[in-house]
Parts: structure tokens; sequence; C-alpha cells
């Protein structure tokens, strides 16, 4: 018996929709709308690089256009609808999920001391009972305020100070957690005192935390193979994917179609009226968008060059003169096409968002409306960066390296 075939463009519609870009990012951005969105994402990945904005801002302004920052502050500081923690990446993650995170917090207590044991500083599991101790006398306390005594390091990952490293093991294990964050410095505090008692005691045993997540991993990507579902939150293993996704396919919750792809037919998973659902959902408006390079849609470079046909790499750490792009690259989204990727900053002194460099994609003629487009989108985005104006730099508008 043949599988259902599920086409490219209708693939792209339906990701599009489970990712919150199939619909004008338009409607409130705070409060409960807000927590609604990252459930709805199942995740917002955090990162520390601020060209325009943060990542996790971005990501929500793409959707909502009424976004601003101290939105999802407010739900992580005060309301506590919202944690951080630990996907693929760092994270916000809706607190409903939060009762799953016991196994992650289990799993990485026994797994980080063997994983760090080459890449970290001996010494820092000495040091997490006087971090507790200290933190339960005193209140939360950051990265800068434990470690007297002990020899600063480079700063970079790999050589933090044992006390760093034990504020980090703790807060993975699920000891501690972020109350909250000053000029992106995460402080930690005692878990009791920041996750309401519901959401600590509500530990599921791990088959039921397992299929619950793979649920849920599937639900927000629409169609996925085994390993996509098992990348998706970074919780479950592959072997636990592939045996859920084994008695999913048993009892009918799930069916197996074939993905059209550029390389052929790609066999994977979704739910049995995933057809209709690709059909009724929602043609994205055919407005520009910037995403973030860790957009939910672009975070698995090889499923968004699968539906999109667009190849993207962060160029961070690539050395200027070899860099094919630039150093943070956004991409363009317009309707359900990725049209091209633009290299822009904000210069917050002079009030400007710089733009250096926009490249299109292969078959896409940059004309006036499409022009017209992009700027309307930059204005957006000067208001997100907290700048008046944008400015088209010389040679701005070029052509793909390849």
């Amino acid at each position: 018996m043949s599988r259902p075939v599920l086409d490219t463009r209708a693939a792209r519609r339906l990701f599009l929709h489970r990712h919150g870009l199939a619909e004008p990012p338009t409607g409130t951005a705070k409060g409960a709308d807000l927590t609604a969105l990252i459930e709805r994402l199942g995740f917002v990945q955090v990162d520390s690089i601020n060209t325009v904005e943060r990542a996790h801002h971005m990501i929500l302004f793409a959707r909502r256009q009424s976004y601003r920052p101290r939105h999802v502050a407010a739900l992580l500081e005060k309301d506590r609808s919202l944690f951080e923690h630990w996907t693929h990446d760092a994270a916000i993650i809706p607190l409903s999920l939060y009762p799953l995170w016991h196994l992650k917090f289990a799993r990485d207590a026994q797994a980080l001391p063997a994983r760090w044991r080459e890449g970290r500083r001996a010494g820092y599991l000495e040091q997490c009972d006087t971090i507790l101790e200290r933190i339960e006398a005193n209140g939360p306390v950051c990265s800068a305020d434990v470690g007297e005594g002990e020899q600063r390091g480079s700063g970079g990952w790999w050589d933090w100070h044992p006390s760093k490293t034990a504020l980090e093991y703790l807060w993975r294990s699920g000891q501690l957690s972020v109350c909250h964050r000053e000029s992106f410095r995460k402080f930690y505090d005692l878990t009791r005192r920041v996750i309401p008692t519901e959401y600590r005691n509500d530990v599921p045993d791990p088959a039921k935390a397992i299929d619950r997540l793979c649920n849920c991993a599937l639900d927000r990507l629409g169609f996925a193979t085994s390993g996509e579902i098992a990348a998706f939150w970074d919780i479950v293993t592959p072997a636990e994917a592939r045996d859920w996704c084994a008695r999913a396919l048993q009892s009918g919750a799930v069916i197996e179609i074939d993905l059209a792809t550029p390389d052929g037919p790609r066999r994977s998973l979704a739910r049995p009226d995933v057809l209709h659902e690709a059909e009724v959902a929602p043609q994205p408006p055919g407005r520009m968008r910037v995403l973030s390079p860790f957009d939910p849609a672009l975070r698995d470079r090889k499923r968004a060059e699968r539906l999109f046909g667009f190849h993207y790499r962060i160029e961070v750490f690539t050395p200027a003169a070899k860099r094919r792009y630039g150093y943070y690259v956004f991409p363009l989204l317009e309707g359900d096409r990725l049209v091209g990727r633009v290299d822009m900053k904000a210069d917050r002194k002079a009030g400007v968002l710089n733009v250096t460099g926009l490249w299109p994609e292969r078959r896409v003629r940059w004309t006036d409306a499409r022009q017209a487009r992009f700027e309307a989108e930059l204005t957006r985005y000067c208001r997100l960066a907290g700048v008046e104006r944008y400015a088209l730099q010389p040679g701005w508008l070029r052509n793909r390296p390849d």
C-alpha cells in the first residue's frame, strides 16, 4: 500500500502555521497571550548576540509586532508562567512543561560530570554544597558573586572557574533555577523559591514523560522523522523516539507519509489527518519578515533546506575574510518563501539601523514591490531595536557569492 504524499508547498504552509508564521503578526503580545504563543512554539531559544536584538525577542517580534522585551521578562520574573532551562540550547519554556523537565534534570545530574570531565576545571562538584548554603542564607547570586579566591579564566564556557561551573551544574540538574536576569546575566535561586510547588511536585514516570515529549514534538513539527522528534527537545534519546514511533504507528496515533523533497520522498510520521490539516492551513501573508537565525522555523538547518531550499550557516566563528555573507545575517521570509538574507546592525548611540548587505536568493527578483515590503519591515524593526531610522549603506544590494 502506497503512503500518502505531502507535497512541499503544503508542507511549508503546515509547518509555518504550526510555528505561528502563517498569520499576520498582529494582536497582543503580553500576559496570557504571550504565554500561549510560546506554548504553541514549545520554547524560544535564548542567545546573547545583540546586533539588532537578542534571539528570543526577535522570534517573538516576528509573530507579534506589538511585542517588547519587557513583556517576556514579566512572565519569567513575576508571573512565573515561563522558566529558563535547556533544550538543545538555553531556552525560555512554558511552565506547563516543567514536570517533563524532571527527566532532563535527572539525566543531566548523572551525565554531566562525565561529559564535563575534559572540558571543565576540576573541583566544581565540591563547590555545590557551599553555593547552595550561600543562596539559602543570602538569596540569589550570579556567577560574578561566587568563586572568591578562584583563578578566573578567559570567560569562555571551556574555562569557567569551578564555582561558575557548579552554578551551571546545579541549574542543569534542577536544584537551582534562574530567577531573573540583569544585563543578560543570569541570577540563580533555590528552585523551591522560584518554581510553584505543584510543578515541582509533579514528577511523571519516565515512560509517561517520554510519551508526552514525543507527542508534543510531533504536534509542533507537523510531520517528522523519529530523529527530528528526538532532537526537538533534546531530552528523549533517538532509541526512545524510535520506540515511541513504533508504538504510535501500531496504535494508529500516527501514520507514515512521504514528504516530497528535492532529493526524493522522505519517509516521515504525522497525524492521520495531516493532509487535511495541510490543505486547510492558511496561506502566509505576503509581507516580509526578518527572522532570527535561531527562529524555530530555521533551527533545524537541514529541515529548512529541504522545505525552503534555503542553505544557512551562522558565520560568527568564521574569520571575516572567509565569510560568504556576514557575521550574523538574518533570513528574510516573504509569504511561504525564504527570499534572501540581510546583514544589519543597530547603532544605538547614533539611533540608526545600518543595513550593510542584502543577498536575494536564486530566482528572486528584487522588485520595487519587494523593496517596499523590506523597508516597511525595517521601519518596524527600528522600533524593536530602539533606534529612530534605518540606513541603506552604499553597495547594500548584492549578488549571492555563489
